[in-house]
């Protein structure tokens, strides 16, 4: 590879990214923080992600599996001894007991819990308290508090009794606090395999041009120059952005522009990288290499969008930063009071009760109150053939009021299909049609199959077809019954001698297509091909109303094409002849705006556009890069989806903020009481063990209420 074309390939947006090892590190919560290699956020105690994911199941959600499973088998028995003496099972109430208690929790405390230790002991060092912090102080006190009374109870307080441990506390902590972030790491992991994939799109390898009377030989596309000659075979992929020198063909530019009519290619066009050429063979000029080609730049708009947008920063953390102080503070009061003013034997209350104030407050709840609503709601997503890829695109999702759709393949089919059939000569319509598919059979063209399906569907058996021959970019001829068939365009026609007048007074529809036949040089008929519109496409935009969302269509079709449907919908707002790129600036505009926004789409060309609209739907049919840009996809093509999504993130979202109620109300009543609020007028006092277990009880009631998504009906 020379200097200047390794000099290029540095220098552009894309190259950080593209690190082969996945070289960048970020923080799905603080995308600001880039590092080169793995570790925590140094804010928020996540594990940072590559930028560019590589798809597997990662180490770290292998080890968090391990640490989870094991807090859950030794944490069992240790709750079952803690628990006997309360349910009067006398026989496990032995001296041996809290040792055993002891003897199991180590390992989950100090092996299983070591990610949460190493969080919450870095967030009180960088003074960026967060969940983690809490979780940390209580377990830690816990156990200190456990192990101290184990050794030394009697002589420190006299008449302490064996079951004064609270390792079970301890270990319940840890197992359910493991859960959450195993969890939390599964569902991130399966988010990022996008960028891979549409790396995967070029292909490696280019046929050089031989010089004269030498073969063409295949060469690794990172050598090729600007100015090279590569020849593009039938079928093939085209590896970068050229220009054609000689031959025709059509190119399937789909993926790029959307477009479901192929784009005929001649020398003078331009061709892009990762688009297919389908009929002809070609040989380009090399324009632009790496970095440079279109597809890059998409790829570099899709990274730089998924990492501009920070998950709505998780409510327990913010909450965190407030609560961790006030607690300790609690806390801390609460020992000096009991030492103070409490009964005899003063430590012994003092300490139970500034423990049971920092168990009570543990945020388990508060933990779980997410990721256990999704876990529930994106399950029942699922069975309704919505596929949940992100839980920020839910919550993203639930406070939309801007829907843009792309016209091709969603509003519409996204392929062509036969919709008038003109006579111009003697033959009646079916023997038009019937000639015309017998002559297509042999065509790989997509307006090819179009015609033989409408055949198909019209029940008309076709004739053999001999001497089938191709013009890449202008028909096809064939001869059917001793008839010559011409098949094309209406340049190809009269270039082989067909009076095509007849044509030019046709009316036609914006954004048709027309194939022309003549038979024995005489024209016949015409077919109009035409992209047609889903049938629950008007029903969707009335429910989105009615949802209070506003549609807008986004397309890079052209203007007359794309108005048409519009108005045949009653959307009012109708952006057309959109670059992705200029789909995208169009995301921008509406938030400027002050729009919250949502993107529909199926195809490479949406992925821009996917990726800067707040919350993005892909269409199952779509594109793989369409399906990894959105965060929710939809696996059966009906609009419905989108609407049924919508309302499942309003509902999911309204689960969470009840089980965040859930979570803080049960902080609010119980400090109090922990604290021995109670204790001067009625004698209650919590003993931590109580306290840890009423900490799991609101735990508890958090899954239970996450549990009710299960019912909810969002189909509509």
């Amino acid at each position: 590879m020379s200097d200047c074309c390794h000099h290029h390939h540095h220098a552009s947006p894309v190259a950080p990214i593209l690190g082969k090892d996945g070289s960048l590190y970020t923080c799905p919560m603080h995308p600001e923080i880039l590092r080169n290699k793995a570790g925590d956020c140094p804010k928020c105690g996540m594990p940072l992600e590559p930028l560019l994911p590589d798809g597997g199941e990662n180490s770290e959600i292998l080890l968090l599996g391990r640490q989870f499973w094991l807090s859950v088998i030794l944490g069992i028995p240790v709750v079952i001894l803690a628990m006997a003496p309360m349910i009067g099972i006398s026989f496990l109430e032995r001296e041996w007991t809290p040792w055993a208690e002891c003897l199991l929790s180590l390992p989950v405390i100090f092996w299983c819990g070591a990610p949460i230790w190493a969080k919450g002991i870095r967030s009180f060092v960088s003074l960026n308290l967060n969940m983690f912090s809490l979780i940390t102080l209580g377990t830690g006190i816990a156990f200190l508090y456990s192990i101290t009374m184990l050794l030394f109870g009697s002589r420190i307080v006299p008449g302490t009794r064996i079951g004064d441990s609270y390792f079970e506390a301890a270990t319940v902590i840890i197992a359910l606090v493991l859960m959450g972030q195993w969890l939390e790491a599964k569902g991130r992991a399966k988010a990022g395999t996008a960028l891979r994939e549409l790396l995967d799109l070029a292909p490696s390898t280019a046929l050089l041009v031989g010089e004269e009377g030498e073969t063409d030989r295949e060469v690794p596309v990172m050598e090729l120059q600007p100015g090279n000659l590569i020849r593009i075979l039938p079928g093939g992929k085209i590896p970068v952005d050229g220009v054609v020198l000689e031959g025709e063909s059509s190119v399937d530019e789909s993926m790029l522009t959307g477009e479901p009519l192929p784009v005929e290619k001649s020398p003078g066009t331009a061709v892009s990288a990762g688009t297919l050429n389908a009929s002809g063979s070609l040989v380009i000029r090399v324009a632009h290499i790496g970095a440079e080609t279109t597809l890059s730049q998409i790829i570099s708009l899709v990274a730089q969008a998924q990492r501009s947008q920070a998950p709505i920063q998780q409510l327990a953390d913010r909450v965190a930063a407030i609560f961790v102080p006030i607690v300790l503070a609690i806390s801390f009061l609460t020992l000096l009071v009991w030492l103070f003013f409490g009964p005899e034997p003063h430590v012994f209350h003092a300490i139970s009760a500034a423990v049971s104030v920092i168990m009570i407050a543990c945020p388990c709840a508060l933990g779980l109150a997410t990721p256990m609503a999704l876990m529930v709601g994106i399950g029942h997503a699922a069975r309704s053939g919505i596929l949940v890829r992100s839980a920020t695109a839910l919550q993203r999702l639930a406070d939309i009021n801007l829907l843009a759709l792309d016209k091709t393949g969603t509003l519409t089919e996204g392929t062509p299909r036969v919709v008038s059939i003109r006579t111009l000569g003697d033959l009646p319509g079916s023997r038009v049609l019937a000639l015309a598919a017998a002559a297509e059979l042999g065509s790989e063209h997509p307006l090819a199959r179009a015609l033989l399906l409408h055949a198909r569907e019209e029940g008309i058996t076709s004739p053999k077809a001999e001497s089938f021959k191709a013009f890449p970019g202008g028909g096809i001829s064939a001869e059917v019954e001793g008839n010559l068939l011409l098949l094309g365009s209406a340049k190809f026609l009269s270039e082989h001698g067909v009076q095509v007048g007849a044509l030019d007074s046709m009316a036609l529809e914006p954004g048709d297509g027309l194939v022309a036949m003549s038979v024995g040089g005489r024209l016949e008929g015409a077919f109009i091909f035409r992209d047609i519109i889903r049938i629950s496409a008007a029903k969707l935009i009335a429910q989105l109303g009615s949802l209070g969302v506003r549609t807008a269509m986004l397309t890079g079709d052209r203007k007359s094409t794309a108005q048409a449907v519009a108005q045949q919908l009653g959307i009012t707002e109708c952006h057309a002849e959109l670059s992705p790129a200029g789909k995208a600036e169009q995301f921008r505009t509406w938030k400027q705006e002050g729009y919250r926004t949502a993107m529909a789409g199926d195809g490479i060309n949406d992925a821009p556009a996917l990726a800067a609209a707040d919350a993005a739907i892909a269409m199952g049919a779509g594109s793989d890069i369409a399906k990894e840009t959105a965060g929710i996809i939809l696996l059966k093509p009906s609009l419905g989806g989108i609407v049924s999504s919508i309302r499942l993130s309003r509902a999911i979202l309204g689960i969470i903020r009840e089980n965040l109620f859930f979570a803080f109300a049960y902080n609010i009543i119980g400090i109090p009481i922990a604290a021995g609020v109670l204790y001067p007028s009625f004698g209650i006092l919590l003993s931590p063990m109580i306290a840890a277990a009423a900490m799991s009880l609101s735990s508890v009631s958090v899954i239970a209420n996450s549990l009710r998504l299960r019912g909810v009906r969002i189909s509509g």
